[in-house]
Parts: C-alpha cells; sequence; structure tokens
C-alpha cells in the first residue's frame, strides 16, 4: 500500500497535525477530504493544498455528531470514488487537577475524545468490512500509555482509544477483514491543543514545558505518512512520539 492514490478522511484537519498531515499526505499523491468546525480554515487549507498540486475536499464536521462523520465519510466516497484510510483526530485537553472538578469539560473530553473516534468507526467499519480493506489510524497521546497528574480525565479517555484501536485490530483478523489500526501517541507536539486548557496554572505549566521541548506537528505527519505507506499484509500499529529533549 502507498499513499499515493490513497483516499484518506482527516478529522480535526483544521490545525495542527491534522493539516500538517494532510499537506504531506496530499503532496505524495493521495486524496484528502478534511473535517472540522471551522470552516475558514478548512477552506484555506484545501485551496493550499490544490494550489500545490494536490486533490482535497473538506466539509465542516463535528465529531460529536455522528451524521456529521458518516457525511464526510459519504464525500469521500462521492468525491474521490472510494475509502482507504480515516485519521481519526480531533481531540480536546482541558487538563485539570480531579480535584477541580470540571465536570464540564470531562463530558467534553469524554464526547470528543471518546465518542468522536467511536462516530468515526461505526462511518467507516461497514465499508471497510465490505471491502476487506481499510486503515483505522486514531491520535491517542502519551497520556494514553502513561499516567500524569492533572491528566486524570483526559488520559483516560486515551486510555480509552488505545484500547479501541488494539481490539478492533484483533477482531478484524478474527474476522478476516483485513482493517489495520494506528494509535498516535504525541508527547509534547507544538499545535492549539493547548488554547483548550482553561485552567490557569495548568495551562501555564503546559506551555512552559512545550516552549521548552515542543516539536513540529510535522514529527506525526511523518509516522502517520510511513504507516500507510505498509503492505496491506503489514499492520505497524502503535508509535510514541516524543520530542528527543523531553524526558
Amino acid at each position: 500500500m502507498t499513499v499515493k492514490n490513497k483516499v484518506v478522511v482527516i478529522t480535526g484537519a483544521s490545525s495542527g497535525i491534522g493539516a500538517t498531515t494532510a499537506k504531506q499526505l496530499a503532496s505524495n499523491g493521495a486524496k484528502v477530504v478534511l473535517g472540522a468546525r471551522r470552516e475558514e480554515r478548512l477552506a484555506a487549507l484545501v485551496d493550499e493544498i490544490k494550489a500545490a498540486g494536490g486533490q482535497a475536499a473538506y466539509q465542516v464536521t463535528d465529531v460529536t455528531k455522528s451524521a456529521d462523520v458518516q457525511a464526510l465519510v459519504k464525500l469521500a466516497q462521492t468525491q474521490f470514488g472510494g475509502l482507504d484510510v480515516i485519521l481519526n483526530n480531533a481531540g480536546i485537553m482541558p487538563t485539570s487537577p480531579i480535584s477541580a472538578l470540571h465536570t464540564d469539560e470531562w463530558d467534553q473530553m469524554v464526547d470528543i475524545n471518546i465518542k468522536g473516534v467511536l462516530n468515526g468507526v461505526a462511518a467507516v467499519m461497514p465499508i471497510f468490512t465490505a471491502q476487506k480493506s481499510g486503515q483505522i489510524i486514531t491520535t491517542s497521546s502519551v497520556a494514553g500509555i502513561k499516567s500524569f497528574a492533572g491528566s486524570g480525565v483526559y488520559g483516560a479517555t486515551k486510555f480509552a482509544v488505545r484500547n479501541l484501536m488494539e481490539v478492533i485490530r484483533m477482531e478484524s483478523a478474527q474476522e478476516g477483514t483485513n482493517i489495520r489500526t494506528v494509535s498516535l501517541y504525541p508527547a509534547a507536539i507544538n499545535t492549539e491543543l493547548l488554547h483548550t486548557i482553561t485552567d490557569k496554572t495548568a495551562k501555564q505549566n503546559m506551555t512552559d514545558f512545550y516552549q521548552q521541548v515542543g516539536i513540529s506537528p510535522a514529527a506525526v505527519a511523518n509516522v502517520v505518512n510511513f504507516a500507510i505507506d505498509q503492505p496491506e499484509d503489514v499492520n505497524v500499529n502503535e508509535f510514541t512520539i516524543y520530542p528527543t529533549k523531553q524526558a
């Protein structure tokens, strides 16, 4: 499986990892279909990709709404004639101590970080099962493989995603549907994720830390490109992406 001519749906595509990955995949010949809530950002990104000779389309998408994700996947099929990969990348990270009881933010993280991924899986599963091929790539976090004070609920949503991807991989192998999964565990990657933190102390601490060690989202885009580029009989399925400077 090479990246060229693959049809790839990306959620959370308007900035950061999603936007950077979209540009890289498109530059390597993939046909990218982009979803996010900010239409102005999506339109500008698609224009940029097309101006560079790439193929892209977009649709405003709220991943917490299953109908939105279904429509995004349908756009990929109608615009480009099929679907090969989905990158479930939409996510938020409003970290805070559990004792702060930011329960509204807990709900938002569950809705976007878990239910949003489930909506992506549900949208592509019938297609991938029928064609007996497909790849589900999901952005978890380094907080999905180790625990951090201040990231209890955020980490819980990312641990959940890790388990989901591994079970899909196992079940697909048992069922003979050849669906490959990839879990991404980015550490300090310079994106807009910190903007979702409302707890002042947590935000300042994270901002200071990222300023010291953070790296470009291109690091994650390179890994996604590598994973898609593997042969159909190879499932490279877990990647931790750390800045070299991060302990």
